[in-house]
């Protein structure tokens, strides 16, 4: 499997699009198991989180490859990963915001995400859609969440 020049790579491309799975647990458990809403809602959470801390390493990677990387953004990649610890922390009993801060903060990861000059031109493309089925999803769980 090979891909064109200013194509997504296919490995790239189907780990992307099965890294959006875990964005519409809530969505597919309210269908299918609506037993199982309440850790549905933790692991969306707890995923988004992550997802944020592997957009900051990915960044930060990108930095550090540099013989004197930019400080300013070492240190803008560390945000990620603070943010979803706090937005996990701080919103813990608070779903719908829960869910809504995480989305807002996937967004702000994919706007400097799309402005980077140092990144592949394919890149926006494939970060473009994987933002919209991950914020898509949380905000279709923020609508299913139960009161």
């Amino acid at each position: 499997m090979t891909s064109c020049p200013g194509s997504t790579p296919p490995a790239v491309l189907i780990f992307g699009l099965l890294g959006i799975i875990p964005f519409w647990s809530l969505p597919a458990t309210t269908l299918l198991a609506p037993a199982w809403v309440g850790i549905s809602v933790a692991v969306e959470a707890v995923y988004a989180a992550l997802i944020l801390s592997f957009l900051g390493g990915a960044r930060w990677g990108l930095a550090v490859r540099e013989p004197s990387p930019n400080p300013m953004v070492v240190g803008l990649a560390m945000t990620p990963t603070l943010a979803g610890l706090v937005i996990l922390t701080l919103t813990h009993s608070l779903v719908r915001p829960q869910l809504l801060a995480l989305a807002a903060a996937l967004t702000l990861c994919w706007v400097w995400d799309v402005r980077a000059k140092d990144l592949p031109p394919w890149y926006r493309r494939f970060r473009s859609l994987l933002t919209l089925g991950a914020v898509t999803g949380l905000c279709v769980s923020v609508m299913l969440v139960p009161q």
